[in-house]
């Protein structure tokens, strides 16, 4: 499945980057295949994982804020092969005749 996940923390400026770095190293040291955007991260793996994952780090940051948001959006699409994450854009590449910009 895909998720992508989005966490913010309230009443800590309009400055997030260091949580944000924070959680993207326990993204990097998950194992799991991920792409972070600028608005969010997309993980790829199996359900247990990847929610045990975005538990942990919306926990991670909860412990130095008094208040956090963390959005989710699933794709679970049972059967298809991995690797989503990528095949997903090309998927949409082939049908544009084009790359999409990175």
């Amino acid at each position: 499945m895909l998720l992508e996940f989005s966490i913010i923390p309230l009443g800590k400026g309009e400055s997030i980057g260091d949580e944000i770095a924070k959680i993207l190293k326990m993204v990097e040291e998950s194992g799991l295949t991920y792409k972070a955007n600028p608005m969010g991260t997309v993980v790829e793996g199996d359900w247990d994982k990847v929610m045990g994952l975005v538990k942990k780090c919306h926990q991670e940051v909860l412990k130095n804020s008094l208040r956090v948001v963390t959005s989710i959006t699933i794709d679970d699409r049972p059967g298809k092969p991995a690797d989503r994450i990528v095949e997903k854009i090309k998927s949409v590449e082939k049908r544009l005749g084009r790359e999409v910009k990175k």
